[in-house]
């Protein structure tokens, strides 16, 4: 009797409350009864020897659980240090903020603008170019005199990472306006001359300012080096001031940081920085190519002429 009234009855009531305990708890135990009393008879025991595999493979199932998901705040450190190495990274090889601290580039750039430096190109063999807005780093007395701001420790945290300017670092911004090899010059109140062509200047020069209000030049830029000015003439000390230092005023290739090729703050100054269209004039690069193949012609023809002369000696010595 009481065999029939547990199959009867009872085994599916169970069962029914033992999958919900199942769900909650994960226990094998349910699984076994259940079995036990669909292929035994819901004897105690009654069970083949068939179905101990099954019930088994349930335990083995039912007791791994779900895997338990880590915590947020334990994933939260991980997070935090792959997010400071790539910024390292990207500060490093791609790209790094300066802060503009003076007026020597208005309007181009205006003091307090925030600019993107690409430090990527340089380490292809990417030299500077004309017309290029450049960091460099002060070549010895440019800043002389100069205070340098101290930024406390979070700041100085932040700009090792490149998330934030560079407050300590001697850096200045000029525009390249002539290169290794170009020959460059001013005569007050004129424009500047770059291998014998007139700058027309007018589209990044600040409103008012005239190319140079004293002479200079003419002067040979050294190989591997370039001659740097602001877009603000009157308010800027750049290689037409440092002539007397060693380089004469120039900056050395490997002195550069980079070019700033974009202003990234504040968000209603955004704005690319291109080379003007005055550096792509025809002729800047004729006057430069025209040396070498100048003192090539002139060395193909010297013998000629040492050998003419040399007959020309022989005849009047026979006379």
């Amino acid at each position: 009797m009481a065999v029939g009234a547990r199959s009867g009855h009872d085994g599916p009531e169970k069962r029914a409350d033992e999958a919900i305990g199942d769900d909650v708890t994960g226990d094998d135990v349910t699984d076994d009864d259940a079995t036990g009393g669909v292929t035994g008879g819901g004897a105690p025991g009654g069970g083949s020897d068939g179905d101990e595999p099954a019930h088994d493979h349930d335990a083995g199932r039912s007791g791994k659980g779900p895997k338990k998901q880590r915590s947020f705040w334990k994933e939260l450190p991980l997070l935090i240090g792959i997010a400071l190495v790539l910024a390292l990274l990207i500060k490093t090889f791609l790209v790094q903020a300066f802060s503009i601290p003076s007026e020597s580039m208005m309007n181009t750039l205006q003091k307090g603008d925030r600019v993107l430096v690409d430090k990527l190109t340089p380490w292809f063999g990417s030299e500077p170019e004309r017309g290029e807005v450049v960091v460099f780093h002060d070549p010895g007395g440019w800043l002389e005199g100069q205070p340098t701001p101290k930024p406390n420790v979070v700041q100085k945290f932040l700009s090792f990472i490149g998330l934030m300017p560079s407050a300590e670092e001697k850096d200045l911004i000029k525009r390249v306006i002539a290169v290794g090899g170009d020959t460059v010059s001013c005569k007050e109140g004129g424009k500047v001359v770059l291998n014998g062509k007139a700058l027309d200047e007018s589209a990044y020069l600040y409103p008012g300012s005239v190319p140079c209000q004293d002479s200079f030049g003419p002067i040979k830029v050294p190989e591997d080096r370039i001659w740097v000015m602001g877009d603000n003439r009157q308010n800027s000390l750049d290689s037409r001031f440092h002539q007397q230092l060693p380089g004469g005023g120039t900056i050395a290739n490997d002195g550069v940081v980079g070019r700033a090729v974009v202003i990234a703050w504040p968000v209603t100054r955004w704005a690319t920085l291109p080379v003007p269209d005055v550096f792509d004039q025809p002729g800047l690069n004729q006057a430069v190519a025209a040396a070498p193949i100048g003192a090539v012609g002139v060395a193909g023809a010297l013998p000629l002429v040492l050998w003419r002369r040399k007959k020309r000696t022989a005849g009047h010595t026979a006379e």
